[in-house]
This record gives C-alpha cells, sequence and structure tokens, in this order.
C-alpha cells in the first residue's frame, strides 16, 4: 500500500530552510509552511553541561527558536490575506526528558514548543492553524546519526545497539519510519485535522506516554 503522502502527490519547494509544501487533497489545495531547520551537533552534543560554554549552550536555543519563529511569520504574513494556512514544525522527546549529554538541544526543543502554542493563540483566530510534531528517533535521519556519533565516542556501541536501546523504550520496540511522519505531517496538514492547533502530536511510539 502507497504512503498517504505518495497518494494525494506532495509538491516540495526548498527555500534556504523552509520547506513550502502545496498538498493537493480531495480537491483542494492547501498552503503549508514545515520549519525544518538543523544545525549540526558536533559541538554541544555529547559533552557533558559541566564543560559546555555558554556560546556551546545557547547555540541551539537560539538558533531553533529563532529560525522557527522568522520562518513563522513570514508564513503567517502570507496566510492571513486568504485566512487559511497550516504552520507545521518538528520537535522531539527531548522537549519533555531529561537526556544526558545534550547541550542545550533539551530547552531548544522545549522552546519550540512552546512558540507552537503562542504562534497558534494568537493566528487561529485568523484561520491559521499551528501543529507540532514531535516523533521518536528515526533512523534514516542524519540527525539521529549525529547523536549516536556523540554518544559511540563515548560508550563504544554501535549503531546497531544504539537503535535498540532506543527502540526497547518504546511500546512497539521499534523505532518509527520517516514515512509515518510525513504520512502525519501530511494529515495535520489537511481539513481532517481541522480541529488540531495550538497542540504538539505525540509520535514518540509511547516512549513518552501521555
Amino acid at each position: 500500500m502507497r504512503s498517504l503522502a505518495s497518494q494525494i502527490g506532495i509538491t516540495l519547494h526548498i527555500v534556504g530552510h523552509v520547506w513550502t509544501l502545496s498538498v493537493p487533497y480531495e480537491g483542494a489545495d492547501f498552503n503549508i509552511i514545515f520549519d525544518a531547520v538543523g544545525i549540526p551537533g558536533a559541538k554541544f552534543l555529547g559533552v557533558p553541561l559541566l564543560e559546555l560554554d555558554v556560546e556551546q549552550f545557547s547555540l541551539p536555543i537560539t538558533t531553533y527558536a529563532t529560525s522557527y519563529f522568522l520562518i513563522a511569520r513570514m508564513a503567517a504574513r502570507r496566510m492571513v490575506a486568504n485566512r487559511s494556512g497550516v504552520i507545521l514544525t518538528a520537535t522531539t522527546q527531548h522537549s519533555r526528558m531529561g537526556i544526558p549529554l545534550s547541550g542545550g538541544y533539551g530547552p531548544a526543543m522545549a522552546a519550540e514548543e512552546a512558540l507552537t502554542r503562542v504562534l497558534s493563540a494568537e493566528l487561529a483566530p485568523l484561520g491559521i492553524r499551528v501543529v507540532g510534531l514531535r516523533p521518536q528517533a528515526i533512523p534514516e535521519t542524519s540527525t539521529l546519526k549525529e547523536a549516536f556519533e556523540a554518544r559511540a565516542k563515548v560508550s563504544g556501541m554501535t549503531w546497531e545497539q544504539f537503535q535498540e536501546i532506543l527502540a526497547s523504550k518504546t511500546h512497539a520496540r521499534r523505532l518509527m519510519t520517516l514515512e509515518e511522519m510525513a504520512n502525519m505531517a501530511v494529515f495535520m496538514a489537511s481539513d481532517k485535522a481541522s480541529g488540531m492547533t495550538g497542540t504538539i502530536v505525540n509520535l514518540t511510539m509511547g516512549s513518552l506516554d501521555d
């Protein structure tokens, strides 16, 4: 069975670090902004907090929060005219869990989720929904590989062992796929999810069981 994303046909335009998706869904077009900014984690991942300087610690916080704000503001200014649109962002379970050797990454993810709620409070009355996606670790992504490399230097574990440890913390005893993430993003951007705004969709496979 083909994925929902492939069935409806996503048109993806990349402008800088901003993904702009035009999604024809059941005869309607939706203008969607997906904040997909990322920064290399080599400067702060795998380093104990006691050894981080303030610049290393604040780098992910200022980068992620500021980029999300700028992207959302740019998108909303265009969407207001039609009183329609969806702004999506992706965070990680670091926003809700204390994970060692991750520097300021956890506070950065928490800041993005807080901004999602504030953006929705202001934009939802104007017809613009703002939704966050919080996936579990996705093996296909470079982000997870960076996290592994930082920890492998300390622990000596293999890539397979790293994935097994993460999977063991989920209810399904597996990690989610990029296709599952894409399908949820498409659904959240559609009218089928019109009641969803100002919230974070928990895609952690039960490792954060709300």
